[in-house]
């Protein structure tokens, strides 16, 4: 009775393989669900979120700001600048090239086309952080009316 190997009786041996059909069944059904079940993840839920007043953010030093007015006019500060030369000012000026950041200040009658070109101009002059601006008393012109008037008491 020796243990030795060889192929002595009948031709039948031993498989030393693993049979991966069982698993690349399962594998594909697998992807079927995740196929199926993908789109309904991302629809998501709709939500009510409740509506806050945000705090003013403190800047502790001045910020270049890009101010765009209701006449589409385009300034970086108190400088105005034609859009279409906005990109390579900014890649120009030291203050947007060391922060790499800038505010955008624009008047809420704007075209929302407007404001991504003005995002554009920055992003192609090496700018990737822009802050928005935005009026913390949430009042539009209504908010400035009473503004006016209170300055004119005030007088």
């Amino acid at each position: 009775m020796g243990m030795g190997g060889g192929n002595r009786g009948g031709g039948r041996t031993t498989m030393s393989e693993i049979n991966v059909t069982p698993m690349v069944d399962v594998m594909l059904v697998l992807l079927i669900i995740f196929m199926v079940t993908a789109p309904l993840i991302q629809q998501g839920v709709k939500v009510n979120l409740p509506e806050t007043k945000a705090a003013p953010v403190e800047a502790t030093e001045k910020k270049l700001v890009l101010s765009i007015d209701a006449g589409r006019k385009v300034y970086i500060g108190d400088a105005e600048v034609a859009l279409e030369e906005l990109a390579d000012k900014l890649a120009a000026n030291a203050k947007a090239q060391a922060d790499k950041e800038v505010y955008l200040h624009a008047d809420r009658d704007v075209p929302y086309g407007v404001v991504v070109e003005v995002m554009a101009a920055a992003q192609r002059a090496g700018i990737n952080n822009v802050g928005m601006i935005t009026d913390p008393t949430g009042g539009g012109k209504a908010s400035n009316e009473k503004k006016g008037k209170s300055k004119e008491a005030k007088r």
